[in-house]
């Protein structure tokens, strides 16, 4: 299989996990309204969906490694199903957030077979690269989403949204099997009981330079996902745009991101992907610096938006070669590497998010300092990063 089927394949596959986060964001007001629940505390279900997007990895991870990759990745097709069919029937805040944690959980289970199913086919800096085009046709997902969220609710109400997150999962089961797994090259499953796989997060966890590309996914995902959460409520209400205005503009982040995306493929073959990321990760924070700024000295809209695209776009870079970084040194634990980087990031960023949603009263300003606090935690991290992960594997060896 060519690099390119397989990152369409595995593209459409990971766009579930924020096709299911931002599909739904334009209808957080109609939500709110129809549940009877204040505003603010609608983001509760985002909250809950990555943290159980992140916890259930942990799961996943070693189950993959022992009992292959395809029924793990199916079995979670079919549990986010179930539970976004649950969501559109839901009639309170509590049974949303219920489903949501199940269509979590489906979803990691997903979420942590792609990278381990990279792993097991490439390595290096063309694992760098086929990351980078798994998420460039990923991309496709969040931009469209709160359009596609947006024309759900012209066609019906907000529970159509996640009607048509259920029916992208089914189809992604028949295409899956019929187009992936009969193609990929075999590969010896784990013999081990799983208590003993389970273990082997301990080989991860005391690998340091493993650590410091999980911790930066980490804090670099926070700083995204504290803007997801709060988006709606920047746009809409503080600034009082439309649905289609506010699709407009978070759509413009990900074609950031996608711009950088398609720059970081031939960058590759000059730069190694830890300078990327540093690179990146800098760039970041100091949009984050413009944009507190900006805040504090009530700029207009349209630099406000202007500096959170240039910081979000920014994760079109970090992502693909951090992930590269991470996943480098354990090509037999790919399933367990893949988990703790994928329930490290969602588990704390949701964390995160639900702090912001939970307790105070939240304005621009406070949610733009609670970025650049993760971004800055981000680039501390990457400074200290080796110059080489290849020369940094050999010393290890």
């Amino acid at each position: 299989m060519s690099h390119l089927q397989l990152a369409i394949l595995l593209g459409m596959t990971v766009a579930l996990g924020p096709l299911a986060l931002d599909a739904y964001l334009p209808a957080f007001p109609d939500i709110a309204d129809g549940l009877g629940v204040d505003h603010g505390h609608v983001g509760l279900t985002l909250s809950a969906y990555v943290t159980a997007l992140g916890l259930a990895q942990l799961a996943g991870g070693p189950l993959s490694d022992r009992y292959g990759r395809k029924p793990v990745l199916f079995g979670g097709l079919l549990i986010f199903t179930a539970g976004a069919v649950m969501v559109s029937l839901a009639d309170s805040l509590s049974d949303m957030v219920f489903w949501r944690i199940a269509q979590g959980i489906g979803g990691a289970f997903c979420a942590v077979s792609v990278p381990a199913i990279v792993r097991d086919e490439v390595s290096g800096q063309d694992a760098a690269r086929l990351f980078g085009l798994i998420g460039l046709i990923m991309f496709i997902a969040p931009a469209a989403a709160p359009s596609l969220g947006a024309l759900m609710m012209a066609l019906g109400e907000w529970h159509w949204i996640f009607l048509m997150l259920a029916g992208y999962a089914v189809f992604l089961i028949f295409t899956l099997q019929v187009a992936l797994f009969p193609r990929l090259q075999p590969r010896s499953r784990a013999t081990t009981p799983v208590r003993t796989l389970v273990t082997n997060y301990l080989l991860v966890l005391r690998h340091g330079t493993t650590m410091r590309f999980i911790g930066i996914q980490v804090l670099c995902f926070s700083t995204m996902l504290l803007f997801i959460t709060h988006s709606s409520f920047i746009y809409q209400e503080w600034y009082g745009l439309s649905k289609n205005s506010f699709a407009i503009l978070f759509a413009a982040n990900i074609v950031f991101m996608a711009c950088l995306n398609l720059a970081n493929r031939p960058l590759l073959r000059r730069f190694s992907s830890v300078s990327l990321v540093r690179a990146q990760v800098i760039a970041q924070c100091l949009a984050l610096s413009a944009l507190v700024i900006t805040v504090y000295s009530q700029g207009p809209l349209w630099a406000v938006a202007g500096c959170i695209i240039v910081a979000m776009g920014c994760q079109g870079g970090i992502v693909p070669n951090n992930m590269a970084n991470a996943m480098e040194f354990f090509p037999h634990l790919s399933g367990t590497a893949a988990a703790l980087l994928g329930a490290s990031q969602f588990t704390i960023a949701g964390a995160i998010s639900t702090v912001s949603s939970l307790f105070g009263d939240q304005t621009l300003l406070t949610i733009s300092l609670a970025m650049l606090t993760c971004s800055t935690g981000a680039v501390l991290l990457a400074l200290g990063a080796p110059r080489s992960v290849a020369r940094a594997k050999e010393s290890a060896l």
